[in-house]
């Protein structure tokens, strides 16, 4: 396709920070973007992986801790009403509320199973925020059995929130092969590195499983050919 046509579908600003990155060669602005898209369709299953395995984990953890599986619709009057999430406007219930009304505008029976996979990543990331892992009492640590000693609530909160980061970026095709205004993948394999660290501090298994998705690596080197 034409750089003039692709640029009327993708936009002109879209396009225009690869131009600049590609010194105005209209030619590799138009390989760098095909790249970008091709590591970015290279993270899907991974990051859809990582996603599963973190909630369901975090479900176990949280059906444990209360003793109640069904805890994810219960707890909205629990501890997601608790006081000291006013200043978060609650937002755990108000995703559960809302979800539920999803589930009946279907026409569907509300369930725990159908309410927690409507959750967002964010809901299942937040939880390692300090006003919700409070709440817990710490219980939802434990889906990491295999971290680090050092490896607290703050470490694995930051790594999961750069990953929701980099994670909506890819969801809303921002491009990822940036760094300021330099051409580089460091970052997406910074985020692809602390998902296996994240998976084997889970369970040793999941890295090989998912490994077998990853085509990250090879995506990546084609900047080399550029």
């Amino acid at each position: 396709m034409k750089y003039l046509k692709l640029e009327k579908f993708l936009s002109q600003p879209r396009l225009n920070r690869f131009l600049i990155a590609t010194g105005n060669s209209k030619t590799k602005a138009q390989k760098l973007y095909r790249i970008n898209l091709r590591v970015a369709q290279a993270f899907y299953p991974i990051l859809n992986l990582f996603e599963i395995f973190l909630r369901n984990a975090m479900n176990e953890q949280i059906a444990s801790h209360f003793v109640d599986s069904n805890w994810v619709i219960t707890e909205k009057n629990g501890f997601m009403s608790d006081n000291s999430l006013r200043s978060s406007r609650y937002f755990l219930k108000n995703s559960i509320i809302k979800s539920e009304q999803k589930i009946r505008r279907m026409g569907r029976t509300i369930t725990s199973g159908k309410v927690i996979a409507e959750q967002s990543f964010a809901f299942w990331t937040s939880l390692f925020d300090r006003h919700h892992y409070r709440l817990l009492r710490g219980s939802i640590i434990h889906c990491f059995p295999n971290k680090p000693p050092n490896a607290n609530r703050n470490i694995i909160n930051q790594k999961l929130n750069n990953i929701r980061e980099f994670r909506n970026r890819i969801y809303h095709n921002e491009p990822i092969c940036f760094t300021g205004n330099i051409i580089t993948f460091s970052e997406a394999i910074t985020i692809k590195n602390e998902i296996y660290e994240l998976l084997e501090w889970m369970d040793f298994d999941l890295v090989s499983y998912v490994s077998y998705f990853d085509s990250i690596d090879v995506k990546t080197d084609k900047l080399n050919n550029l």
